[in-house]
């Protein structure tokens, strides 16, 4: 499709953009600021040329492993600052940019600092912990000695006022020391220190079987939580006191407790030294504790020094890195001072790709301009559309099925009017409506601060989809304008209602009946009908029959597009053996049912449609009698049904026969025909999307196959495909009872109790059987149903889907990608 050309404005989404695959020669030095510029503009995907060799085979791989290193380096800061809860402040532009060695410089620089603030923050952080751990031991050990010593004391002198000097049995060890002759005293060590809790029992245990019971063994818990020196992490921990006798069992003692990971601590045994340590570790404990905060003071200066830039450092770098593994795409000629380029670009964007590789030779001061030229290919060139905010979300939800072919009509286009309608035909309720509405709403108005934020999984669905969901709100307030339905309540919003009682006195229109008495409601549902014995089976005939009426429309436009497709790509087979048959099958049958419905509707008539369609198949020659519907109806139907049967063998046979006689032709004689001609009648014959046609080898019997399926699958879906619209009917139907229930069972029965407490849980139920069944299940059923109703029933009708996305190389998608 041209670009400004024509009497009507261009159409950017209708088809994607003329695409042209292009060469570029670039001189060595001018190659990296050259790749610079592109990156810069994103117009150019490039195609890979040394595909056949290994990364580490290419030209640049010593480059790509540098920037690797410098982002190790920057995930090392990141690790750093997440640890010191330190964020990243956004991007700041400097005046100067900096370039890559200077980066390189500065990581280093700084990597080397933080390493060395680390390696001193934790020896000084152990030696502190220790100190403090060893300070509480002091405390607890202190204790149980003085207690000890106190203890034996108070014995010792019962036992000498008692004149006695026979050693108890029961009297403790310390006591028996201190009695006995100092001749005949034999010297007990002692180990004290720290124990993880979890471990004490088996510590304890196993002391007990290595020593065969021969040590006496004292512990209890620490109240407080202490950091363990070597793990660094915070433990529940006893302290424990060992007397053992002989060296033999200090060894063991000595490795059971490095097995189990007890700290051991030296504890004086004079009293006046124990205070004087005392008093030193907690001297020590408080200068050690100001020393590691000025050290970790220190490294916070650091790393906000480092954060304030690392968004800058980070994105320099993704740039670096994209750029040398683009070189690498590219290959050497055989001077290897130049390197050759191929990719794909839009043909608008011809001027601008030139313009960057002449700032790159002028800014390179290059002796040689680059050299940029269109080459002829065969090549199905990428698809690319031109999106914006609005339009990107709708065009997602199509290449969600499948990206499309080159330049073949673009279902996106259609879809920001028609997938936001189907939803609201399904979720007509205004009150519903608005509800969504201002959700959307706050997304687009915060969507500045929210696209700068980590959102969750399912928030960031939501905004993205953002003006999607604002369309379907708009057409959901319109729909439920029309069903005349806020929260299923309906409300006289146009005028006065057209009917009323029959009688003044009567006071119950659900069971006494109706009758009309003034104008006809003005727009949408009258509200009278809600709540009436009627208004069932009135809003079913009404929303089954628009239903209908919408399929047939959708899938018409479908067909009609098929058309313009086959118009496009100059393929005549496809316009008279497709394109009309598919048009007459679908109308003569269903579109004769979107007219009855049309005329019954305008007439008032009380002909069944039923028994119409039925008998139009069955006896089509019968007289309809009183479902007659306008005059010669009998002759149009059998008419339509002879077009009907007529079609079906008209898409079946001829398409292949001609397409048989075709390549016979294009084989008699004409061999060396000029190469482009043969292109041209290859696309006439089989149009773009006919794949196994433009071969040379033609077998029969494999397209007439590939005809029969497509002619079935075409005859039942045209069936199926108008009963699957019947689910804007029924989920219409669910979503309008679902809401009448919640206002009726719920909000109006707590209303009838006259309690504040019962009226109180009645809102609550409501609202929220509200938002989690009506706006959250209901909205995402109707999105799914809306989304099946354009992937099958409409794209199905004339999109291939067979394309592949254009993506160039651009700085703008590279930085948005996460690390």
């Amino acid at each position: 499709m041209s670009r400004g050309g024509g009497c009507c404005p261009p159409m950017d989404l209708l088809r994607s953009e003329a695409m042209q695959l292009v060469q570029v020669i670039i001189p060595a030095e001018s190659a990296r600021l050259a790749v610079s510029n592109l990156g810069d503009i994103g117009l150019l995907q490039f195609k890979d040329l040394n595909a056949d060799k290994s990364p580490f085979q290419r030209a640049y791989a010593a480059q790509i492993k540098r920037c690797g290193e410098m982002a190790r380096k920057l995930r090392f800061f990141k690790e750093q600052m997440s640890k010191a809860t330190i964020l990243i402040s956004p991007t700041q532009f400097s005046g100067a940019p900096l370039e890559i060695g200077d980066l390189e410089i500065k990581l280093g620089e700084f990597e080397a600092e933080l390493t060395e603030v680390n390696t001193n923050n934790r020896k000084l952080q152990r030696t502190y912990n220790e100190l403090v751990e060893y300070s509480v031991l002091l405390e607890k050990t202190g204790e149980f000695f003085y207690s000890a010593q106190r203890s034996a004391a108070e014995q010792q002198r019962e036992m000498v006022a008692d004149q006695s000097g026979d050693s108890s049995l029961e009297s403790p060890l310390l006591h028996q020391e201190m009695v006995i002759d100092p001749s005949k005293q034999v010297k007990l060590g002692s180990l004290i220190g720290l124990v993880p809790k979890q471990k004490a029992m088996a510590f304890e245990r196993i002391l007990y079987r290595a020593t065969r019971g021969n040590m006496l063994f004292r512990q209890e818990s620490v109240d407080e939580s202490i950091i363990d020196p070597q793990s660094g992490e915070e433990a529940v921990k006893n302290y424990f006191v060992i007397f053992y006798s002989g060296e033999r069992a200090k060894s063991k003692i000595l490795k059971i407790c490095d097995a189990f990971g007890a700290n051991r601590y030296p504890f004086p045994e004079d009293l006046a030294t124990q205070l004087h340590t005392i008093q030193e570790v907690s001297g020590k404990v408080s200068e050690l504790k100001a020393t590691v905060e000025i050290g970790l003071a220190h490294r916070d200066g650091i790393l906000k020094n480092i954060a304030s830039e690392y968004e800058e450092w980070n994105n320099l770098l993704k740039k670096e890195k994209a750029i040398y593994h683009t070189l690498n795409m590219f290959s050497l000629d055989v001077t290897k001072k130049c390197l050759v380029a191929e990719g794909w670009s839009p043909v608008f964007a011809t001027s601008q790709v030139q313009d960057a590789l002449h700032r790159a030779t002028t800014g390179s001061n290059s002796q040689v301009g680059c050299i940029f030229q269109i080459l002829n290919t065969q090549e199905s060139p990428p698809t690319y559309f031109q999106t914006n905010k609005f339009t990107s979300s709708f065009q997602d939800i199509v290449d969600a099925y499948g990206i499309a072919s080159y330049q073949e009509v673009n279902p996106g286009l259609f879809t920001i009017v028609t997938f936001p309608f189907l939803f609201a035909v399904m979720f007509g309720d205004w009150g519903h409506g608005i509800c969504i509405f201002l959700t959307a709403l706050y997304l687009i108005i915060r969507e500045k601060k929210l696209a700068s934020q980590k959102l969750d999984d399912i928030v960031e669905i939501m905004f993205a989809g953002r003006y999607v969901i604002l369309i379907m709100s708009l057409f959901s307030i319109y729909t439920g304008l029309i069903y005349n339905e806020f929260f299923s309540v309906p409300f006289e919003l146009f005028g006065k209602s057209a009917y009323a009682c029959h009688d003044p006195s009567c006071g119950d229109a659900t069971t006494e009946g109706l009758v009309r008495v003034g104008q006809t409601y003005p727009f949408g549902v009258d509200p009278v009908w809600h709540g009436s014995r009627s208004e069932l089976p009135f809003l079913n005939s009404l929303k089954m029959k628009m239903s209908i009426l919408l399929g047939i429309a959708q899938m018409n436009l479908g067909i009609v597009l098929s058309f313009f497709n086959a118009k496009y790509f100059k393929n005549t087979v496809n316009v008279w053996y497709q394109f009309v048959p598919q048009l007459i099958f679908l109308n003569s049958l269903f579109g004769y049912l979107s007219l009855l419905i049309i005329i019954k509707w305008c007439t008032g008539s009380k002909a069944d449609l039923y028994h119409i369609m039925i008998y139009m198949f069955l006896s089509p020659t019968d007289d309809i009698g009183e479902n007659q519907l306008f005059p010669g109806q009998r002759i149009v139907q059998l008419v339509l049904l002879l077009l009907a049967l007529v079609s079906v063998p008209w898409m079946l046979f001829p398409k292949p026969l001609f397409l048989k006689k075709q390549h016979e032709q294009r084989h008699q004689g004409q061999h060396y025909t000029m190469l482009q001609e043969t292109d041209e009648s290859v696309a006439q014959l089989g149009g773009q999307h006919e794949n196994p046609h433009n071969h040379e080898e033609f077998e029969f019997s494999e397209v007439l196959v590939h005809q029969l399926i497509h002619t079935i699958e075409f005859v039942l879906g045209a069936v199926s495909n108008t009963a699957s619209y019947l689910r804007l009917w029924a989920l219409s139907l669910a979503h309008s009872e679902l809401s009448s229930v919640f206002y009726d069972k719920v909000l109006l029965l707590a209303w009838g109790y006259n309690n504040v407490i019962i009226l109180v849980m009645g809102v609550t139920v409501f609202l929220s059987a509200t938002f989690v069944v009506l706006l959250s299940m209901e909205t995402l059923s109707a999105f799914l149903h809306a989304l099946r109703l354009h992937w099958v029933e409409f794209q199905g009708k004339f999109y291939d889907g067979g394309g592949y996305k254009f993506a160039p190389f651009a700085f703008a998608s590279i930085i948005e990608e996460e690390d």
